[in-house]
């Protein structure tokens, strides 16, 4: 989608989401192609396996169709990321699952840490990034489901604090706190276990000097 459509679609929804609660299913199609990517990437990296993401994902949009009525204004994405958040949790109680995504520049006084952003990368960085995120996927295990949900959506999604505040009805306080815990473990971890990251990836220790 281009950055006008983007911004036509941005502009729409307040009139697709009032005739989706009023039962019209093509509207409601239109919310579910704008967002289901967005859903199924937060589910898919909290519960790291695709068929239980996809599961949670669908459970999402049923679950946000059946609730439309409810929905009283204020950030979209924030109420659908809610609902898809506690999708994945009630699948993460009945197993519990890795995630995986590369991390590194655990930066704790940035809102976003800006490795983990998507952007252009030459083929070599991409296929190091890969290998990367092999060796997360058991990092993110250690993560507390709620710290990991916190940190996904800033530093995958580059959502902002407060989205990620009404997305998960906790404080902007409790957003900063979970985050900052959660960087701090990965880092721990990733050094901990630093031979098992790529070379460009390794986090400070040299042991060609060991």
């Amino acid at each position: 989608m281009n950055s006008g459509s983007q911004a036509d679609r941005t502009e729409r929804e307040p009139a697709i989401i009032a005739a989706a609660q009023q039962g019209d299913l093509q509207a409601f199609d239109e919310i579910v192609s704008a967002y289901q990517e967005l859903a199924y990437s937060v589910a898919y990296r909290i519960l790291g396996n695709a068929d239980a993401a996809m599961d949670a994902t669908q459970e999402a949009f049923i679950r946000a169709f059946q609730g439309l009525s409810r929905y009283r204004g204020g950030s979209f994405k924030g109420w659908i990321l809610r609902i898809t958040t506690n999708c994945s949790y009630d699948q993460l109680r009945y197993k519990q699952r890795r995630p995986s995504t590369p991390i590194d520049d655990l930066v704790e006084d940035d809102e976003h840490s800006n490795i983990l952003l998507a952007g252009e990368e030459e083929p070599e960085a991409y296929t190091e990034r890969q290998e990367l995120g092999m060796a997360i996927q058991r990092a993110l295990g250690v993560l507390p489901s709620d710290q990991r949900a916190v940190l996904v959506m800033s530093d995958i999604h580059g959502l902002s604090y407060n989205e990620i505040s009404e997305a998960m009805q906790i404080s902007v306080g409790t957003v900063k706190s979970r985050l900052s815990r959660a960087r701090s473990k990965l880092r721990d971890y990733l050094l901990e276990r630093e031979e098992l990251l790529p070379a460009g990836f390794r986090l400070g220790i040299d042991r060609t000097q060991s």
